[in-house]
Order: structure tokens, then C-alpha cells, then sequence
């Protein structure tokens, strides 16, 4: 190892990156076509409703604010026989317990993984168009519904894993109730994969309960990065993260933001360790310090936090890094809004996979707004709740995708 700590640090500098791939082009299907896809669980006698339709009602109905089961029947029953019809609904609508029984049963990540897959294909081609340096970042984060509970009582979590670009959740995976957020990871990326059809070149990001050695092999051997956050959970990178010799390595990118009665400085510094141990976490490339000073009402605080990023300098600059840390945040309001503006946290769902399947269908609401333009989701359900065929319009129809 160098005898000097500082020699074997490289400061990060512009290099040229690597163009990202193109989004494939496809069909932007309409709903009913697409949910005809999903396996019907109900015995096929006796069936009077087809699943296709009373799925496509449940999505619109979350799309128009909807946030319980008796809410999606009621919506259902609100509209005008036209409405229904064209819903594929012909000589009457259920009863909002067979709703609920048949919602219940359905496989939630066979149902995410149909629907996301509808999302990404009706996804327009960026406007403005790409940077050349631009990079699908994917956030990774877990939430505990709180107001839901599996039959033998234990809360539900579930990881969700939210492009950043879009605004649309990927996948959703459910942690088991007898474990946490690490064993799910991996069926995560699986998932993922599914509906891009590759991880190349992607970037996931995750709080530090990730920074695990599996979770890195499993992320590099798909031809993806991963930049975690570095806690006490992995003290021994912890400790020689923070040992760096930060105050001698200039600040690579710093910004500023005003608002809300805050001022907040954000300063990134990132260097690549040459050492021949290198960091202490497979796969690493660099070792970032990024610190947060705000000013509330005169007084200040300061906040420091410390990351790993698998990519290398030429392709993760401190800008880029400042940027993809920020994103990161917006899986976290996307939680926010579904606790505020769909009241998940006071969804009581107990029974099946009710809570699965009402979150997957909140993420397919928002994620729907999102690629609308719009930017205030409890805003954009109560348009779509005003205008119910608009909507339907909206999510039936069926044309090619233009690059």
C-alpha cells in the first residue's frame, strides 16, 4: 500500500461516457388487450364478468383517486352504461364483493410485472430529447404498509424499485414477513429485468441497509452499477471512508437551493482509491462524500454522508453523482404521495394479496400521471375522476408507438 493516503486518490475528472440505449420501440397496447394476458383464477364456470374488464376498472378507478376496494366498485357503479360498456361490462356490473374476492386472489407480481410492461411501452420518446451523457437510474427503497396486515397478523413490506426518469415504479417484490429487505433484492432485479429486457448500464441506487456484497455481485454480474449509501451496518468501509483525506480533495460539483424559509448547500466530492486493497466493497470504482448545510431560521446544520458508486470517473462525474443522489429522494415522494394522496397508510386490507395488489395499482396510477405530464397527482385523479371517459379513452386505446 502507498505510504501516502493522498497519492493513491485520484480526483474525479470529465471523461467521455458511454451513450445509453435506446428505448426499443413497440406497441402502446390498450389496457383490456393487455390484461387479457393475466390468469384468470376463478374456476371458468360460472364466470359472468371477464377478469380483463373488471381489472381495467380497477386501474381507472385508482387512476381517478381511488383508494379501497368498496371505492373501485363504487366508481364502477357510478359510471353511465356507455362507460361500462366500453369497459367490456354488457347485462350488468358485480357486486363489490366479487370484486374484492376476485382482486384478492390475483398474483401481485405477475400483475405489476403486466402492468409496468403497459406503462413502459405507451412511454413517449423524451422531450427534450436525451443528453448524450444521460443514464437510466433505477431508486431502491421498502415500505411497511401500515395499516395493512397478513393473515397471521404481521405488517406487509414490500421493495419497490422506481425509474427515476419516468416516474414509474418497475417492480414491486414482497418482503417475507419473516425476514427484511436484503433476501428480496435480488428477485428485485429479476423482476426489473423482466420488463427492460436488460441491466446494462443501468444504475440502481439504495440506502445503506443494501451496501451487501451479494447485492454488488448480483448488480455487476448483469452488466449494472450500483451506488449505495455507507453506514455503521459495514463499519470496517465505513471507517476507512471517513478516514479519507477529505479536506485535502477539492469539492467537485456544489449547489444551492433556496425555498420554503430553507437555504441548503449541497457539496459532493468524489476520488477513486488506487490503493492496492482498494475500498473495501466489490466492485467500487469511488468513494463519495456528499454534504448537505442548511439554514432554518438562522440556525445552521450540517449533514454528511458517505457512498460508494461502481462506475468509474469517465462515467460518473461529480455533477452526475450530485444528480443521481438527488433522484434517489424521488422514490420517497412517490411513497409520500401515496400515503397522501391514496391514504394507503389507512387502507386496512388483510385478507390474500389485497395489499400487493392495491399498492400495484396505486404505483400504475401515479406512474400513468407521471408519463402525462402531470406533476400534481392529487390534481391529475380528480381531472380523471371528472373526466371518466376521457380516461378510458385514454387507457383503451390502441396505437403504434412513434420514435
Amino acid at each position: 500500500m502507498a505510504s501516502s493516503l493522498i497519492a493513491a486518490l485520484t480526483v474525479t475528472t470529465p471523461h467521455a461516457a458511454v451513450p445509453p440505449a435506446l428505448i426499443t420501440d413497440g406497441e402502446r397496447n390498450g389496457l383490456l388487450a393487455v390484461l387479457s394476458k393475466v390468469p384468470d383464477p376463478r374456476d371458468p364456470r360460472g364466470i359472468r364478468y371477464p377478469l380483463s374488464a373488471v381489472l381495467t376498472v380497477a386501474v381507472c378507478a385508482v387512476m381517478a383517486g381511488a383508494s379501497t376496494f368498496a371505492a373501485i366498485t363504487d366508481w364502477l357503479h357510478d359510471l353511465d352504461e356507455h362507460a361500462r360498456t366500453r369497459l367490456g361490462f354488457v347485462g350488468g356490473v358485480p357486486a363489490g364483493t366479487t370484486v374484492w374476492r376476485l382482486l384478492i386472489r390475483l398474483d401481485a407480481g405477475l400483475l405489476a410485472t403486466v402492468l409496468v410492461g403497459w406503462l413502459h411501452a405507451r412511454t413517449g420518446p423524451p422531450n427534450p430529447p436525451l443528453p448524450r451523457r444521460y443514464r437510466r437510474v433505477i431508486a431502491v427503497d421498502g415500505k411497511t404498509l401500515r395499516g395493512a396486515r397478513r393473515e397471521d397478523g404481521r405488517q406487509v413490506h414490500l421493495l419497490s424499485a422506481l425509474d427515476t426518469g419516468t416516474g414509474v415504479v418497475l417492480a414491486q417484490v414482497a418482503v417475507d414477513a419473516k425476514s427484511n429487505e436484503i433476501p428480496a433484492f435480488a428477485p428485485l432485479l429479476d423482476a426489473v429485468e423482466t420488463v427492460l429486457g436488460t441491466l446494462a448500464g443501468v444504475l440502481f441506487i439504495a440506502d445503506a441497509l443494501h451496501t451487501q456484497t451479494r447485492h454488488a455481485d448480483e448488480v455487476t454480474a448483469r452488466q449494472a452499477h450500483l451506488m449505495v449509501q455507507v453506514k455503521a451496518n459495514q463499519p470496517t468501509l465505513f471507517k476507512q471512508l471517513k478516514r479519507l483525506p477529505w479536506a485535502q480533495i477539492p469539492v467537485g460539483d456544489r449547489t444551492r437551493d433556496r425555498g420554503h424559509g430553507r437555504r441548503e448547500t449541497r457539496t459532493v466530492k468524489a476520488v477513486t482509491v488506487r490503493t492496492p486493497g482498494g475500498i473495501a466493497f466489490p466492485h467500487a470504482q469511488q468513494a463519495v462524500r456528499i454534504t448537505r448545510t442548511r439554514i432554518v431560521a438562522g440556525k445552521t446544520s450540517r449533514e454528511t454522508a458517505y457512498l460508494t458508486v461502481s462506475l468509474p470517473t469517465g462515467q460518473a462525474l461529480p455533477r452526475d453523482l450530485q444528480t443521481w443522489i438527488r433522484r434517489h429522494w424521488h422514490i420517497e415522494n412517490m411513497i409520500h404521495v401515496r400515503d397522501v394522496t391514496f391514504r394507503e397508510d389507512l387502507h386496512q386490507a388483510r385478507r390474500g394479496n389485497g395489499p400487493a395488489v392495491m399498492a400495484t395499482l396505486r404505483n400504475t396510477a401515479i406512474g400513468w400521471h407521471r408519463t402525462t405530464g402531470a406533476t400534481n397527482i392529487a390534481r391529475a385523479t380528480r381531472q380523471a375522476n371528472r373526466r371518466s371517459h376521457d380516461l378510458i379513452t385514454a387507457v383503451t386505446s390502441s396505437h403504434p408507438r412513434m420514435q
